[in-house]
Formats: C-alpha cells, structure tokens, sequence
C-alpha cells in the first residue's frame, strides 16, 4: 500500500480545506478533521494543507510531529492501543504491550504486513481501575493479561477464517 490519497479522499481534503478560513490558526483543527476523515495524515494531505495554508510542508509536518495525537501511517484494520499511563504501567502495560508485539511480530508504531493489525503506546485512556488496559478497536478490555492477548488475537483469526470460508461457500455457490 502506497501512502498515496485515493480520489475520494482527496475530494474529502479539498471539501474540508474549503470549509476553513485560510489562516495558520486553523492549522491543528484541520488536521484534526483529516486524520478524523483518513485515519492518519498522509504526506499529500500534509502538502495539500500546506498549499492551502501558504505554509511549506516541513512547517505543517513539524507542527503535527510536534503533538502525539498524530499518526503518520494507516493503522490496521484492528488497530490496538496499549496504555502505558501510570497505573497501567505499575500493574504491567508494558509486559502487555511486549506480548501484542510478540504475539503480532511487530513493534509499537507498526503495522502488520497484511494491514490486519497496528499496535501504539498510548499516555492514558482514563480508564486506570481497570489498569492494564487496552484498546481494540477502540473497544476497552481491562484487567489486560497475556492469555488475554493471545485470546483476541486469536478471536480475530478465528473470525477472518470464518468470512473467507462464507466467501469461498457464497463464490462457489454462484459458479
């Protein structure tokens, strides 16, 4: 996957951009929308800001880089975040954040090959009683251990099997 803007996408941008005064204070809201939009601040989103801004790229890219709340890849179709707040940290976020990146062969801020699953580190998700936590999906599992890992990584397996097994039944039923 290239990190290249589909059409549509592209369309979205321009729609969004026009919405805005073209003034530098609108610079974080609009990024915000994007990445709202497109899941993440591609490089032609970055320019095309940028050009509507009449600011250069790098000055766009280096405010964004600046707050962490950006992300500069696609995430995976399951995105997973671990807390790594405080009590988390204390109760073993990190051990849990090792074990997805065991379990996935990927590191914290990457994605797996087939774009199933992203893993980040996150500061807090407020939601300390329940400490280690994880987001997946967007979706908050507490009380995060390592079987817990190993049991929704395998939950998502599990379920991709079963779609591509309903898609070979529907394809063949078809012919």
């Amino acid at each position: 996957m290239t990190d290249e803007l589909s059409r549509e996408e592209q369309q979205e941008i321009t729609a969004l951009l026009e919405s805005f005064p073209e003034d530098r204070r609108n610079l974080i809201p609009i990024l915000q929308r994007i990445q709202e939009k497109i899941a993440y601040l591609a490089p032609e989103a970055i320019r095309m800001v940028a050009k509507q801004l009449h600011l250069s790229a790098g000055d766009v890219y280096g405010v964004a880089t600046f707050y962490n709340q950006f992300r500069f890849h696609p995430p995976g179709k399951h995105p997973i975040k671990v807390c790594l707040g405080t009590a988390c940290h204390v109760r073993g976020g990190e051990v849990i954040l090792e074990n997805f990146e065991r379990k996935l062969n990927i590191r914290d801020g990457q994605i797996t090959p087939d774009r199933e699953f992203s893993i980040d580190r996150v500061a807090c998700v407020g939601c300390c009683a329940l400490a280690p936590v994880a987001l997946v999906e967007e979706k908050v599992h507490g009380h995060m251990a390592p079987s817990k890992v190993e049991g929704l990584i395998l939950g998502f397996q599990l379920e991709k099997e079963r779609q591509e097994r309903e898609k070979a039944q529907n394809d063949s039923e078809k012919s």
